[in-house]
């Protein structure tokens, strides 16, 4: 082909336009991946996106949120990328909630400033939130920051109250059967705990966020009943966990209510599958309430009960009924078929009710200008020590109290901390020799042994 003026004119244009139209492509992609984010996390544990339940809180907080970390500069000749860790870790906060704030400051630089905010200890965060701050020391985990943003986001400081002298499962107990380890999940959560002593104070303190009766084993004595009593009628909130049918002095409360309590015990028919005994009842369906929307983890109560109540015009409660447990059990009321260790309940049509069995309700109504709520669990157990980490325990239990004391838009799934990802290896030389292989080979080994081909292959074509 003749090349002339105007085929190379021609061909310059058709360059030119191909030139053009790729650099607009380029600005376009980069515009396009500046405002759209994207990203799929595939590690086992997902530990570089945050769980739906830090992004469900992150949605709640209208406001800027303003970080402040003090630590040295990085000096990557050394391998020092402490800052550099820090800034990813937080971007993964960002994406959810853009108006996060993220400052530096170098203690070593502006000790003044480091002294005002009293900063202890090298990497310390100072996290502020409509003008309340908290700190965080290292290392950061998203569990701990994001129990952080939950504090900072509660409108108050209410202590949660707790009945205590007759044998109740304790909110700061270490035993099996106490609530220890889910009192220490409150504290973390902003909640502050209170113990008022109802024979000696006058009345139930109206400051706390709520009481919680956590299974008494004595009878609760009349004065302190009609305290509570006095309690409920001026709008207190209550949290009621049952153990077993006796009341143990508290009637006269259940009746305020409405609430009836079945004789009986729960059978779940499907525990083996999980390896429990029919006495642990697994929920298999929650109820249409702000405590249990878009709850869907599993949840398990050992020894359980029955539990109704009703709303009258006299007592103005709405109830909801929020737990269903074992479709395909039932209820078992003859004792002596789970009253003893070797006894195999069976289903009777004549005297026990088939599942699914509704084990909790909640309560609310208008008192004055503010709301009033209740709650009544048919099972104290699931907020054990022994049994609160299992399946969504703690996370139910979580939003319980969170709704209990009005704070609606911090019910969420908790976030999950991250598993443990270290690789352990087997002491001896030949595992060290496995190890070392297959560490340095992906570093070193397959990239030379990809470029010394890509040169081989590169010569024998320049040859042909």
């Amino acid at each position: 082909m003749k090349i002339n003026r105007k085929l190379r004119f021609q061909l310059f244009m058709q360059n030119s336009l191909f030139v053009l139209l790729f650099i607009v492509l380029v600005f376009l992609i980069g515009y396009l991946t500046h405002q759209y984010h994207f990203s799929r996390d595939i590690t086992q544990s997902n530990r570089n996106t945050l769980t739906q339940g830090s992004i469900n809180v992150l949605k709640q907080m209208k406001e800027p949120v303003y970080l402040t970390v003090f630590a040295s500069e990085d000096n990557t000749s050394n391998g020092e990328t402490y800052r550099k860790g820090v800034s990813n870790f937080i971007a993964r906060f960002q994406r959810s909630k853009p108006d996060i704030k993220l400052v530096f400051v170098s203690p070593a630089e502006q000790p003044k400033l480091a002294q005002e905010a009293g900063i202890k200890a090298e990497g310390e965060m100072v996290v502020e939130y409509q003008k309340r701050s908290e700190h965080l020391l290292p290392p950061y985990a998203e569990q701990e920051l994001t129990n952080l943003f939950v504090r900072l986001s509660r409108t108050h400081n209410r202590p949660v109250m707790y009945l205590d002298g007759h044998g109740e499962h304790n909110l700061i107990g270490i035993k099996n059967y106490d609530l220890g380890e889910f009192g220490k999940q409150l504290e973390s959560k902003g909640f502050k705990l209170s113990n008022p002593d109802l024979t000696i104070a006058q009345a139930v303190p109206s400051n706390g966020a709520m009481l919680v009766i956590a299974g008494p084993q004595i009878d609760v004595s009349p004065i302190e009943v009609k305290k509570i009593k006095d309690y409920l009628i001026s709008g207190g909130n209550l949290l009621w966990l049952l153990d077993d049918e006796n009341l143990h002095g508290l009637k006269e409360i259940a009746d305020y209510i409405g609430l009836e309590v079945k004789p009986g015990m729960v059978i779940d028919g499907t525990a083996a599958q999980y390896g429990a005994d029919p006495k642990v009842a697994f929920a298999s369906a929650y109820g249409d309430h702000a405590i249990t929307k878009n709850f869907m983890l599993r949840t398990l109560f050992p020894e359980a009960l029955k539990i109704s109540a009703q709303g009258t015009f006299d007592n103005g409660w709405k109830v909801s009924n929020l737990i269903d447990v074992a479709p395909n059990g039932w209820f078992e009321t003859n004792k002596d078929e789970y009253s003893k260790k070797d006894s195999k309940a069976k289903f009777d049509s004549k005297e026990d009710t088939p599942g699914p069995i509704n084990i909790a309700v909640a309560l609310e109504r208008t008192y004055g200008n503010k709301g009033q709520r209740v709650v009544v669990v048919g099972n104290a157990n699931f907020l054990s020590n022994t049994f609160v980490a299992n399946g969504g325990n703690l996370d139910l239990g979580i939003n319980i109290v969170n709704w209990l004391a009005g704070d609606d838009n911090l019910i969420t799934i908790q976030p999950m901390p991250i598993k443990d990802v270290n690789v352990t290896i087997p002491t001896g030389t030949k595992h060290f020799i496995i190890a070392w292989t297959v560490f340095h080979g992906f570093q070193f080994f397959i990239p030379l042994g990809l470029l010394v081909a890509g040169v081989l292959i590169w010569l024998k074509r320049r040859k042909a």
